[in-house]
């Protein structure tokens, strides 16, 4: 049983009753989960005062009430980007209390509510919400047999050197500017490669690296005709301009792929996304890191080569539920819509 540091009323008698019953304060202490020093200062106060309470102390006085709390609370909730600081001056400009920004961290804390950062997501139009729907609408029942027939293609960037933005450091006071406390950095990452590859269940193409800019005669010379696309294969591509050529098109029909239609602004459906996160978690485990573009790319080349296999099928696997959760998830808003405009008519 962990110990406490306080003790309630009821323990606290019950605690004198056991000590002049003889029991010894080492004992009690051990049946109530505290120190010995706890019931040892308690006996002690018992005999100069005759009472087991605390006495009052006074302490600072709550800067805020009840009522301003719910207010700190709902600017925060129907706001969610705004800081504390500026949740602090709509305080001080509607009740005329003034606190400080720590005050409403505090108050916020109590609620729960933790600053962290958000999630980024792409943003989507009307036709893109519609498009999305549409599609989910479409695929939400198929199975995963027909998922293992998509090969899911797609570019990414990896820059020389990332910033995630995560990294910390332990400074003192005026140690800003000092050697230790200062992370060196080239401008623009110091270079970056564009890759593009693709993944289904039964196999993973090889990872093509991508000099200069992707046109949509280089991605049918270079990609769609080298990679000798099986057939049987349902070909997933996004809606960049190389990827909607004219000429792409004209290719695609001609060579007889089956093209999946794709929603634009939808990243998040495609689960070659979590693959590119696998390979920055690959390529963050080698140290030191690489030292130029050259050693970046025969290292990514490696570790998209040893990614298991089992990975891959889990990230397909998982297409059935995330088309579920998606098609729900713009059935809700578009019911949210349709409500509030019924409500703006009426």
């Amino acid at each position: 049983m962990p110990r406490r540091r306080k003790l309630s009323d009821l323990d606290r008698g019950r605690a004198i009753g056991w000590l002049q019953d003889g029991v010894a304060a080492r004992q009690v202490a051990q049946r109530l989960a505290v120190a010995p020093s706890v019931i040892i200062r308690l006996k002690q106060r018992f005999h100069a005062t005759g009472r087991v309470q605390e006495r009052q102390r006074s302490g600072r006085p709550r800067g805020t009430t009840q009522r301003e709390d719910r207010f700190i609370q709902r600017q925060a909730m129907q706001q969610r980007m705004a800081t504390a600081n500026n949740i602090r001056q709509r305080l001080q400009a509607t009740t005329n209390t003034v606190v400080s920004g720590q005050t409403i961290r505090n108050r916020l804390h109590n609620f729960g509510l933790r600053a962290r950062r958000p999630v980024r997501g792409t943003t989507l139009t009307a036709n893109h919400r519609a498009a999305r729907r549409a599609w989910c609408t479409q695929h939400v029942r198929w199975q995963r047999q027909q998922w293992a027939q998509v090969l899911f293609t797609d570019e990414s960037r990896f820059c020389l050197e990332p910033a995630d933005g995560l990294i910390r450091v332990w400074r003192l006071r005026g140690e800003r500017f000092a050697e230790r406390a200062v992370l060196e950095r080239q401008c623009f990452g110091g270079g970056s490669v564009v890759v593009w590859g693709g993944i289904n269940t039964r196999l993973r193409t090889p990872l093509y690296h991508v000099v200069g800019n992707l046109t949509g005669v280089r991605y049918q010379n270079e990609i769609l005709q080298l990679q000798a696309i099986d057939p049987r294969a349902i070909l997933q591509d996004d809606n960049a301009p190389p990827h909607r050529s004219a000429a792409v098109n004209t290719f695609i029909q001609q060579a007889r792929v089956n093209r999946m239609l794709w929603p634009a602004n939808s990243p998040d459906l495609n689960p070659i996304e979590h693959m590119w996160d696998e390979l920055c978690r690959r390529l963050q485990q080698h140290h030191p890191p690489p030292a130029n573009l050259g050693q970046l790319l025969q290292w990514l080349q490696q570790e998209w080569n040893g990614v298991p296999r089992a990975f891959i099928c889990n990230l397909i696997h998982s297409m059935p539920g995330t088309q579920r959760r998606a098609h729900a998830l713009l059935t809700l808003i578009h019911i949210v819509v349709n409500s509030i405009f019924e409500g703006c008519h009426v």
